[in-house]
C-alpha cells in the first residue's frame, strides 16, 4: 500500500458549510454603501424644473437656490428648451424645501440691480448670480415653474392690501413707482398689464399695512407725479405731490370732501386713477341734466369739462361741443349756430343724485326759462382765453316763443358776453361811421374852411378901418372930458356957484330942523293944534 492510499483512506474530506470571513468586509462595506444610499435617498429633495428667458451667469453645478439667504437647492443641469424661446434647468432642492414648493412659489436670479428705488444684490459681485426663491405654502404642490423676469417689489407674505387701478388717460407709471398718502409713502406699483382690447393700462398695487385700512368704496386715486401747472377757466393750478413723486411718478388717494368715507376693502378690488383731485371729487356727481346751447359767437377757448356756473357757483359742466353727428346744417352755412352740450347735476344744485332730483332739475329749468333763464359764454382767464358757460336769471328778458329742441334736448337761450355786447356796439358804431358820406363831408368842410379863411381876411380889414375911426372918437371924447373938468376946477365960476349952493342948501336944512324935532315928537301937530305944553320951561334971570 502507498503512502497516497494510507492518506486518504486515514483523512476523509468532508465539504464545508460556514461562511468564509473574508466575505465580512465586503458585506459590511455593501451594507454600508446602501445604508447611504437609503440615508440620501431619503433625505433627499425633489428634482425642479424652471424656465428661464436665459441663463446669463447661471452653472451647472455651481448655481445655488436660495432662500432667505439659506441654501436650499442646486442647479443640475441646464438646457434649451423644445422651442428654443428660453431654457430650462434642472434644480435638486433640498427635504426642508418640498412643502415649500407650491403654485405660488416664485423664483428669479439674483443680480446686481440699480433703481430709483433702491439698489439691491450688490452681494453677487463676489459670489455671482444665485436663484432666490420667495417660499409659499398656499396652493397645489408644483415641481415646474416659469421664473419671473424681474424681483417682485413686494415680499411675499408682507401684510397690507392688492388692489389694481386702471388708467386710459396719457400718463403712465413704471413698477416701484410710489403710492403716497399725505407725503407719506404707504406702497408701490408692483406689475402692469395692457389690456389691448380694451386699451386700457392695468397696475396690480400693493399698499401696506397699517395703511391699507385706509382704502374703502369712495376712496378715490389720483395722479400727482412731478408738478402740474395748468391754465384753465379759473386761472393758474399748480398741483405737486412728495419729493419722491417730483423725481418720479407716484398717485395719492383720499376720500372727497363731502362724501362719507364708506365700507371698508379687504380683498383685491378695481380702482381708477384720475388726472388730478378736482375730476376725482367730481366723480360722486353721476347723474346730471344735458341742455343744449346754440352758440353764435365763436367757441374759442372753451373746452369740454369747462364749468357751468350760475352766479359763481359751480352747478354742471360741458360735455360735448359741435357733436359729430349733428348733420342739421353744414358748418359753413350762413347763421350756422354751434351746439353746445351742458350738463347740470343735481347733487351740485343740493339735489339728491337720484332719478328724481334729475326730474326736478329738469322741471324747474324749463319753468325758468319762461322767467328770463338765459345762458352766456365768459371768459374765466384773460391770459389763456378760456371760457366758461355762466347761467343766470335776466327778468327783463322776453318768454320766448316757444321752446327749442336740439336732438331732443332742450335749449337754453343764449344771449352775448358782455365783451361781445361791447363789440357788437363798437362794430356798429364803426359801420354808421363808415355809412356816412365822408368825401361830401370832407368837400363841404374843405369850403366851409375857405370861407371861413375869406371871412376872417375881412374881419381883419373891418377891423384896421374900426381901429382908426374908434381912436379918433376917443380922442374927441378925452378932450370933452377935460374941457368938462376944466370947468370944474377951484376957483372956476361953476365951482364957485356949486360952492354957493351948498351953502344955501345947508342954511335951509338948519332951518328945517326945529320943525324936523317937532314932527318926531308930534306927527300929528301939522293938522291938530298942540295941547298946552305942562313943560316947564327955563326962564332966564330977571
Amino acid at each position: 500500500m502507498s503512502d497516497d492510499t494510507q492518506f486518504s483512506e486515514l483523512a476523509a474530506i468532508k465539504e464545508s458549510r460556514r461562511l468564509s470571513s473574508v466575505w465580512l468586509v465586503p458585506i459590511i462595506a455593501l451594507g454600508i454603501g446602501l445604508w447611504f444610499v437609503y440615508y440620501q435617498l431619503s433625505n433627499q429633495g425633489p428634482m425642479i424644473t424652471i424656465a428661464f428667458e436665459n441663463a446669463e451667469g447661471l452653472e451647472a453645478g455651481k448655481t445655488k437656490i436660495k432662500a432667505r439667504e439659506v441654501d436650499i437647492g442646486l442647479v443640475k443641469n441646464i438646457k434649451l428648451n423644445e422651442d428654443l424661446s428660453g431654457v430650462v434647468i434642472t434644480a435638486q432642492m433640498s427635504k426642508e424645501a418640498e412643502d415649500m414648493l407650491t403654485e405660488n412659489t416664485e423664483f428669479w436670479i439674483v443680480t446686481p440691480r440699480i433703481s430709483l428705488s433702491g439698489v439691491s444684490g450688490m452681494s453677487t459681485l463676489l459670489s455671482g448670480p444665485y436663484i432666490n426663491m420667495e417660499p409659499s405654502l398656499e396652493g397645489d404642490p408644483e415641481s415646474d415653474f416659469i421664473a419671473r423676469i424681474e424681483p417682485p417689489v413686494t415680499p411675499i407674505g408682507t401684510p397690507g392690501l392688492h388692489i389694481t387701478l386702471n388708467s386710459n388717460d396719457e400718463f403712465a407709471f413704471e413698477k416701484g413707482d410710489a403710492v403716497v398718502y399725505k407725503g407719506l409713502k404707504v406702497g408701490e406699483f408692483e406689475d402692469i398689464y395692457f389690456n389691448l382690447e380694451e386699451r386700457v393700462v392695468y397696475y396690480n398695487v400693493f399698499i401696506e399695512a397699517p395703511y391699507h385700512r385706509l382704502i374703502t368704496k369712495n376712496t378715490r386715486f389720483w395722479n400727482v407725479s412731478g408738478i402740474n401747472f395748468e391754465l384753465g377757466a379759473n386761472g393758474l393750478e399748480v398741483q405737486a405731490g412728495s419729493v419722491e413723486t417730483l423725481l418720479t411718478n407716484g398717485v395719492t388717494f383720499g376720500v372727497p370732501e363731502g362724501m362719507s368715507l364708506g365700507e371698508r376693502i379687504t380683498e383685491r378690488d378695481y380702482f381708477d386713477i384720475y388726472a388730478d383731485y378736482q375730476a376725482a371729487s367730481d366723480q360722486r356727481y353721476k347723474r346730471g341734466v344735458k341742455f343744449a346751447l346754440m352758440i353764435e359767437d365763436t367757441v374759442r377757448g372753451l373746452k369740454v369739462g369747462a364749468p357751468v356756473e350760475y352766479r359763481g357757483l359751480v352747478i354742471g359742466q360741458v360735455v360735448e361741443i359741435n357733436p359729430e353727428f349733428y348733420s342739421e346744417q353744414i358748418i359753413l352755412d350762413e347763421g350756422y349756430s354751434i351746439p353746445v352740450i351742458i350738463e347740470i347735476q343735481p347733487g351740485r344744485v343740493q339735489q339728491p343724485d337720484t332719478d328724481e332730483g334729475v326730474e326736478f332739475v329738469k322741471q324747474q329749468t324749463l319753468h325758468w326759462i319762461d322767467r328770463g333763464f338765459r345762458a352766456t359764454l365768459e371768459t374765466g382767464n384773460l391770459l389763456t382765453g378760456a371760457l366758461y358757460v355762466d347761467v343766470d336769471i335776466y327778468p327783463e328778458m322776453a318768454p320766448p316763443e316757444t321752446l327749442e329742441n336740439f336732438m331732443n334736448i332742450p335749449v337754453i337761450p343764449t344771449i352775448p358776453e358782455e365783451f361781445g355786447q361791447i363789440t357788437e356796439k363798437m362794430n356798429q358804431i364803426l359801420n354808421k361811421v363808415n355809412q356816412m358820406p365822408l368825401d361830401d363831408i370832407g368837400k363841404n368842410a374843405n369850403q366851409m374852411l375857405k370861407q371861413f379863411s375869406d371871412t376872417a381876411s375881412s374881419f381883419e380889414a373891418t377891423s384896421n378901418n374900426a381901429d382908426k375911426v374908434i381912436i379918433a372918437e376917443m380922442s374927441k371924447t378925452l378932450a370933452e372930458v377935460n374941457r368938462l373938468l376944466a370947468d370944474y376946477q377951484q376957483g372956476s365960476v361953476t365951482n364957485t356957484e356949486i360952492n354957493r349952493t351948498m351953502k344955501s342948501v345947508q342954511q335951509l336944512l338948519g332951518d328945517l330942523q326945529p320943525l324936523i324935532k317937532q314932527l318926531n315928537r308930534a306927527p300929528n301937530s301939522l293938522v291938530f293944534p298942540p295941547a298946552e305944553s305942562t313943560e316947564v320951561e327955563p326962564k332966564g334971570n330977571q
